[in-house]
């Protein structure tokens, strides 16, 4: 199930407009968080970098974390932030290739370098990977 706040409130509470769904897979988050982002105004390239850490955050989850359980994307001026919750209490970890050309392990580092990165804990019931995207207003 999706909720979406529209964000017709927010040009006097200055709240942040989000969207909550649990996407199956990569392809179906970037989709809504294009669709979400759509109309709120995001830079083409701001767009750009938030759809690639969507896609790397929530391709972790499923290959690695047992799935995702909650995603969160929120628009407010000059950021957007992408939360994926998942089922593994196990933190994102960098692999070291050593100079060698092998598959995998490319995406927590590009997500590092395109956005402010957060990993919260939660025991048992996994964890929240926190990603704010900043941009200038157009």
């Amino acid at each position: 199930m999706t909720t979406v706040d529209d964000g017709a409130d927010n040009a006097v509470t200055g709240a942040p407009a989000w969207f909550d769904a649990r996407p199956a897979d990569a392809a179906e988050a970037r989709a809504l968080a294009r669709s979400f982002l759509d109309g709120h105004a995001a830079p083409e390239r701001t767009l750009a970098d938030v759809l690639l850490v969507v896609s790397e955050l929530v391709t972790n989850a499923v290959r690695h974390a047992g799935g995702v359980t909650a995603f969160r994307v929120a628009a407010r001026p000059g950021v957007v932030e992408i939360v994926v919750q998942d089922a593994s209490p196990v933190p994102p970890v960098t692999k070291e290739h050593r100079g060698q050309w092998l598959p995998g392990g490319y995406g927590w580092p590009l997500v590092n370098r395109l956005a402010e990165v957060t990993v919260v804990p939660l025991g048992d019931a996994g964890k929240i990977v926190r990603a704010s995207v900043r941009h200038q207003d157009v």
